[in-house]
C-alpha cells in the first residue's frame, strides 16, 4: 500500500519522505511548492505538484494509487504571519484540510495523521503542558490547527476514519546524514535564524522580549529534532495499522531552553560571536512552551533518540553550511 504524504516537499515533510522510504514504503507526495522544493522529494518517491484544496485532483489521485494513509503538513505556520492574515490560514489550514479530510472519507481510506501544534495550548498555566490543558489559542494559526483537530475527532465518531493529531512543539535540526534540513527563505524558527546569522547570511539576530517571566527574561522552548519528529509519525502509522484508536498528542522531550541559551549553543557551536539586537515582544508568544511527553510514549512508545540541544544545532548548522555551498556553486 502506499502512504501519501501532503506538503512532502517541505521542512518537515522532506524528512517523513526520507524515513518512510528507509523503513520500505511507497510515498506519494502531493505539494503545491509555495514554500516547498522539488529538489527535496526523492526520486524514489512519486510527486504530484498541486494543491490539497483541489478536491478534483484528490479524487485523481486516490483512483490512481492505492493509498491506505495520509499524512497531512501541508499548511501555512507563521505565528505572526497569521495574525496578519487570519483568514488566509483559515483557508490554508482549516478550509483545505476539510477537503482532505472529506476526500478521504469519501474513499475509505482508514488512517489519518496530522501536524498539529502546540498553539492550540495558547498562554498554557503549567508546563510541562498536557493534552488535558485547557485548549486556548491566541492566534489564528493554533485556532486553525485546533479546528482540524475538531474536524478529526467529529469525523472519527462518524465514520471509519481513525487519526493521530501530534501537536508539535519548536521543530528544528536536519537529517543527520546530510539529506534535508530548513530550506525556506525568510524562515522564523530561532534555531534556523540563529544558523543563518552565524554563517553571515543575516547581518544580525533578533531577540522578540527579554522581560518574560522566566530565569533570563527571554522565552522558553521545547526545541524537537526534526528526526525525532518524523518517527513520531511513524510509530503513529504503526500504531493506527495495528488497530489504535484516534489519539491526540504531544510531540516534545519535556524540557525546555530559553532564547538566550539557544543562542549561547549557536554561537559556541558555529565559533561565530554574531550580533544580537534586543526588540519589543511580538504578539503570541507565550512566555513558556514545554512538552508532557508521557502520553505519546505510553500509546507509540515513542522514544527520543536526539534530544540534546547541540545535536539539534550541530545538525542545522551543518545544513545551513550545505546550503551556503549550494547558492555559491550556482
Amino acid at each position: 500500500m502506499t502512504v501519501l504524504v501532503t506538503g512532502g516537499a517541505g521542512f518537515i515533510g522532506s524528512h517523513m519522505v526520507l524515513d518512510l522510504l528507509d523503513a520500505g514504503e511507497k510515498v506519494v507526495v502531493l505539494d503545491n511548492l509555495s514554500t516547498g522544493f522539488r529538489w527535496a522529494v526523492p526520486d524514489e518517491a512519486i510527486f504530484v505538484e498541486g494543491d490539497v484544496g483541489d478536491r478534483d485532483l484528490l479524487r485523481r489521485l486516490f483512483l490512481r494509487y492505492p493509498i491506505e494513509s495520509i499524512i497531512h503538513f501541508a499548511g501555512s505556520i507563521v505565528v505572526p504571519e497569521s495574525i496578519a492574515d487570519p483568514l488566509g490560514y483559515y483557508l490554508n489550514n482549516t478550509c483545505k484540510s476539510r477537503t482532505l479530510i472529506a476526500a478521504a472519507v469519501e474513499v475509505k481510506i482508514p488512517h489519518f495523521i496530522f501536524s498539529s501544534t502546540a498553539a492550540v495550548y495558547g498562554m498554557p498555566e503549567v508546563n510541562p503542558v498536557t493534552e488535558e490543558a485547557r485548549l486556548l489559542p491566541i492566534s489564528p494559526y493554533g485556532s486553525s490547527k485546533l479546528m482540524t483537530e475538531i474536524m478529526l475527532r467529529d469525523t472519527a465518531v462518524a465514520t471509519d476514519l481513525r487519526h493521530v493529531a501530534l501537536r508539535y512543539f519548536n521543530v528544528a535540526g536536519a537529517d543527520p546524514l546530510g539529506r534535508s534540513g530548513q530550506s525556506t527563505p525568510r524562515a522564523t524558527h530561532l534555531i534556523k535564524v540563529a544558523s543563518e546569522t552565524a554563517l553571515g547570511q543575516r547581518p544580525y539576530l533578533e531577540v522578540f522580549g527579554t522581560d518574560y517571566p522566566t530565569e533570563d527574561g527571554t522565552c522558553i522552548r521545547d526545541y524537537i529534532h526534526v528526526s525525532d519528529l518524523v518517527r513520531a509519525h511513524l510509530d503513529a502509522l504503526r500504531y493506527l495499522r495495528a488497530g489504535g484508536i484516534s489519539e491526540v498528542l504531544n510531540c516534545g522531550y519535556g524540557h525546555g531552553f530559553s532564547v538566550r541559551e539557544v543562542v549561547s549553543a549557536v554561537k559556541r557551536i558555529s565559533g561565530s560571536d554574531f550580533a544580537v539586537r534586543e526588540v519589543p515582544r511580538r504578539p503570541g508568544d507565550p512566555a513558556a512552551l514545554v512538552a508532557g511527553p508521557k502520553r505519546i510514549e505510553k500509546v507509540l512508545g515513542w522514544k527520543p533518540r536526539l534530544a540534546d540541544l547541540d545535536t539539534i544545532v550541530g545538525h542545522a548548522l551543518a545544513w545551513e553550511k550545505r546550503l551556503v555551498d549550494f547558492r555559491a556553486a550556482s
